[in-house]
């Protein structure tokens, strides 16, 4: 066996493993949704003996689960579509414009990728709350706004500095504004930058669960991870049933994540390679 194919091989093993990792427990929760409490326990990660639809729909049926995706979708949405609108036109501000102190500016607002968002959640509460916010969507939409701009900038002005600048010379002396060309040239180019930031913004909203525990106690705009700590506590012993709300739950993420892959593999090596 050549090098070459060894290594080829070495890959695919270490690939088809990582996979495993990652597709594994989905399946055993898409799985474990159609077993009993008793066939759980003797089978918890294999095909069930016998394929039973009752907790996804009772999942189905319940108000409550539709009220939580309802809230979580709206949270995510309105996350992505806050950082997507600031990120890239700050990122666009800093790969077209140079002005004093851009690069400092540039750096500061990266610094944010080191801060962990855990340790500012009792400032963060404290702020919200003087604010008036505690209980609304928006002290759970401005917070993840804010911490997700580092990245969004960061992946937002490695892909625009790609951008041809005979383009942008091009439309200057054609009289078209910055405003203007960012609209009309620089977005209609960026669709795989927009589709990754998106999806990295929207999968980590839809997660989140630290920040609506400490900002949320009105169980009527509890995002699915709040929901699914009180579906939990109202099934407690019965862990097919909350095998299947995860399953549920999670799969908009996956779905989303699935549909934009293309254009994540597209975004993120758009902004890889110089010249």
């Amino acid at each position: 066996m050549s090098s070459a194919t060894f290594r080829n091989t070495l890959r695919v093993i270490v690939l088809i493993l990582v996979a495993s990792l990652v597709i594994g427990p989905l399946l055993a929760s898409f799985f474990g949704g159609f077993k009993s409490n008793a066939e759980l326990r003797t089978n918890p990660l294999w095909l069930p003996d016998a394929w039973n639809p009752q907790n996804y729909v009772a999942i189905f049926l319940d108000g409550n689960f539709w009220r939580y995706m309802g809230n979580s979708f709206f949270i995510s949405s309105m996350t992505v579509l806050l950082t997507l609108v600031v990120g890239a036109a700050a990122a666009y501000v800093f790969s077209q414009i140079r002005f004093f102190g851009s690069r400092m500016i540039h750096s500061y607002l990266l610094l944010g990728l080191m801060f962990p968002f855990a340790a500012a959640i009792l400032p963060l509460f404290i702020k919200v709350r003087d604010l008036g916010l505690l209980d609304t969507y928006w002290a759970v939409i401005l917070p993840q706004t804010a911490f997700g701009l580092s990245l969004a900038i960061l992946l937002f002005k490695a892909f625009f500095d790609q951008l041809p600048k005979e383009l942008f010379e091009a439309a200057y002396v054609d009289g078209c504004s910055y405003l203007r060309f960012f609209w009309s040239f620089t977005l209609p180019l960026s669709t795989p930058i927009l589709a990754t930031v998106g999806v990295f913004v929207f999968v980590q909203s839809w997660n989140n669960f630290l920040l609506p525990l400490v900002v949320l106690n009105d169980r009527s705009i509890y995002t699915w991870p709040l929901g699914m700590m009180q579906f939990q506590g109202e099934y407690l012993t019965q862990w097919n049933m909350i095998l299947a709300f995860v399953t549920l739950t999670i799969t908009p993420a996956v779905i989303f994540f699935l549909a934009a892959q293309k254009y994540i593999v597209a975004g993120l090596t758009g902004g890889s390679v110089k010249g």
